[in-house]
Order: C-alpha cells, then structure tokens, then sequence
C-alpha cells in the first residue's frame, strides 16, 4: 500500500511540473507576437487560459496596463498547491 501511494504521489508531482512548465512557455510566448494557428501555441493556450481566466475573474487586479500578473500568481499557487499534495501523500505512505 505505501508502495502504490508513492507512486501517486509521484505521478501527481511529476504531473504539476508538466503544468507548470506549460505555464512558463504560454507566459514566454506572450511577449513575442506568435502565430495564433501553430498547433503549439494553441496547445498552450488551451491549456492554460481556462485556469488563467477563472483566476482574472477572481483576482481582476492582477492586470496592471500591459503586464499581466496571473501566471505569476498561477505559478505560486501550483506551487504550494503541489507541495501540500505531495507532502501529505509522502507522509501518509510513511
């Protein structure tokens, strides 16, 4: 049992890595003029802008003029979110 909760656990960090990178690249790509039709950056924009939107709904000053504070914001909480997660899995398999 200790076994197969390690192994979720991993399997969750590893699938938060995934995300956050995700975030990076649709953050990086926002600050060139990338071509909407790439299949790349529609992936990236699939992914991430139903998150980012609920957040700018939530958070709407997260906008500041031109710079856009949400995948910032994002990031810290996948962050935290993803330690919490795997820490309580790791401990609860010790």
């Amino acid at each position: 049992m200790d076994v197969l909760i390690i192994a979720i656990a991993r399997i969750i960090d590893l699938a938060f890595n995934i995300y956050i990178f995700i975030v990076i690249a649709r953050a990086l790509i926002s600050w060139v003029n990338p071509d909407p039709y790439n299949p790349i950056v529609r992936f990236l924009h699939n992914a991430t802008d139903p998150v980012l939107y609920r957040l700018r709904q939530t958070l709407p000053f997260l906008r500041a003029g031109a710079f856009d504070f949400s995948p910032i914001v994002l990031l810290i909480l996948l962050s935290v979110l993803q330690q919490v997660i795997t820490t309580f899995l790791f401990r609860l398999a010790h």
